[in-house]
């Protein structure tokens, strides 16, 4: 995902203009949380670009001075704002995923609140809880307590990121900066994340609409290589004469015909996804 995201916004797809969607350098180095090679993603399987990208990253990271730490296959240490986008991607869906929660019901209000209050310092609670009489709304009074702890969290990376800055600039810093918060804010993030995993993401309406959706993507990748190794059949024609003109299907390596596989298939919404599975598996003929 993250040297899909990084091809899809800097690659020049058939038809479209040089540069891809021509960010400016400092925005597109910034989403690259692991900022090296494919060829370097190990057993972790995380890489924050692929081969054929190296050229591209490379030319990015020379211009904004990224400390190379590896020349072949291509590594640097990362670009100072991927950590402040690290952390506020990880506060919105660690802490929207407890409000959705509770919305969902997998939550009670009791556990949803107990959670969110344990981000708050002890001297703040009473006027919390005093502004929560005030708000008869239950679901609002849960998004209240979101938008405080939000706020916490990104007053607190924010200061994280000042305090270290200096090791940040020099590509020396270790691990994140909502692994450097206080001892109290690490413990109340990290029982938000030890609640998710007991109880929000193994819930079965979660766990169903996930295997659904390795169902229908992993039908779409099959159906589409099929045909993209195997142009000369009719069905094949047919199938790609689907796919947007700005993906080559006529990629003559493995590698390529994959890469275009993924690059229309991570363009989809779900909704157009789970359609265009109904229509090519027979399910819906409208």
């Amino acid at each position: 995902g993250n040297a899909n995201a990084f091809r899809l916004l800097t690659h020049q797809f058939q038809g479209r203009r040089k540069g891809g969607f021509a960010l400016t350098y400092s925005t597109v180095a910034s989403i690259v949380k692991y900022p090296y090679s494919s060829e370097l993603a190990g057993r972790a399987g995380k890489f924050g670009f692929f081969a054929t990208e190296e050229d591209t990253f490379r030319m990015i990271a020379e211009e904004l001075g990224m400390l190379r730490l590896n020349d072949a296959p291509l590594r640097y240490a990362r670009y100072p704002l991927v950590y402040l986008v690290e952390a506020a991607d990880d506060i919105c869906y660690q802490i929207m995923d407890i409000e959705d929660a509770y919305k969902l019901r997998l939550l009670t209000y009791a556990e949803t609140e107990s959670l969110f209050l344990a981000f708050c310092p002890e001297n703040e609670l009473l006027h919390i809880r005093a502004v929560l009489l005030h708000i008869t709304d239950a679901n609002e009074q849960i998004a209240y307590l979101r938008s405080r702890v939000i706020n916490t969290l990104v007053e607190t990376c924010t200061r994280v990121f000042l305090e270290n800055e200096d090791e940040i600039l020099a590509g020396t810093f270790k691990g994140s900066l909502i692994g450097r918060m206080e001892t109290r804010l690490r413990d109340a993030y990290r029982a938000c994340t030890d609640m998710a995993y007991s109880k929000i993401y193994v819930a079965r309406d979660v766990v169903d609409v996930e295997l659904a959706g390795h169902q229908i993507f992993g039908a779409l990748i099959d159906r589409m290589m099929e045909a993209l190794t195997h142009p000369e059949h009719a069905y094949s024609r047919t199938l790609l004469s689907r796919v947007s003109t700005q993906y080559n299907v006529r990629e003559e390596s493995l590698y390529g015909k994959i890469q275009c596989t993924l690059d229309y298939i991570s363009g989809m919404t779900d909704i157009y996804a789970l359609d265009l599975y109904r229509k090519i598996t027979g399910m819906n003929l409208r």
